[in-house]
């Protein structure tokens, strides 16, 4: 069994590929699969995907250019990442409940992959939540790409809950100003969509990056497994994650309890 780098009563964290460690979970041992994989877009043919993620996602003029480490696995054509999609999504189909969900994020070039791969891996295709960034640029004689999706599907039938909470059809949101991570998605948005899996539940993120989906299931009262690749984002997710759990956490030469770091 894969160890994790970081666990406490509510978090265990693992540094690796989501392949070998999503093998190594016990079956039927969460709720709720809740990811932003690395869906290999900003471009329109392969030689564009193919720059790294800096090219790819962070503006010139950004300070995130120097700062935010980049992030791996972003470079497939779009069969390839349907194929390697199916894969994870299925190893994650074996480790959620029946009954259980899968969101995964992704952007209009890979929406029909991605919808394909839900399928392959053996969940039940549910639909898209869009995600709308009003601040996106426009593009002149052209429809602003101002969304990204979340695409869902069910582990086997979904029985209507009545008692549950109905969450929103969409969201709109700016992308957060300060960043760890070059995709980092909003605290708000994410805290929303954890809802997903009952409170107490466990949501699994194979490709964690800086933790975002872990502080919004902390702060929403959920258990949580992540997984990444990358040192210095898993370094970056146990900070943050321990923080939106309200432990004191190095900064310095010091332990600090800063809380502001979650929002």
């Amino acid at each position: 069994m894969t160890t994790p780098y970081y666990s406490d009563d509510r978090a265990a964290l693992y540094r690796g590929d989501a392949l070998q460690v999503l093998a190594a979970l016990p079956s039927g041992s969460v709720d709720a699969v809740v990811s932003d994989p690395p869906y290999s877009s900003g471009g329109m043919v392969r030689g564009d995907r193919m720059q790294g993620t800096h090219a790819k996602y962070v503006q010139s003029d950004s300070s995130a250019r120097d700062n935010i480490a980049a992030f791996s696995g972003d470079n497939r054509d779009q069969r390839a990442y349907a194929y390697w999609s199916a894969l994870w999504m299925g190893e994650a189909l074996r480790t959620t409940k029946p009954g259980g969900i899968i969101l995964a994020f992704t952007d209009w070039r890979q929406l029909p992959s991605t919808a394909d791969a839900i399928q392959a891996g053996g969940w039940i295709w549910r639909g898209i939540v869009p995600w709308v960034k009003p601040n996106a640029r426009p593009q002149s004689g052209r429809f602003t790409a101002q969304a990204e999706y979340v695409a869902w599907g069910s582990n086997g039938p979904l029985p209507v809950d009545y008692s549950a909470a109905v969450l929103p059809g969409f969201y709109q949101a700016s992308p957060p100003r300060e960043r760890e991570h070059i995709t980092q998605k909003p605290v708000d948005v994410m805290r929303s969509l954890v809802k997903i899996c009952p409170e107490d539940g466990t949501v699994l993120d194979p490709f964690m990056g800086s933790g975002t989906t872990g502080v919004a299931a902390m702060l929403e009262r959920r258990r949580f497994i992540g997984v990444e690749m990358v040192d210095d984002h898993a370094a970056t997710a146990e900070r943050r994650i321990r923080e939106a759990q309200g432990q004191a956490v190095p900064r310095g030469d010091q332990d600090v309890l800063d809380l502001g770091a979650t929002a």
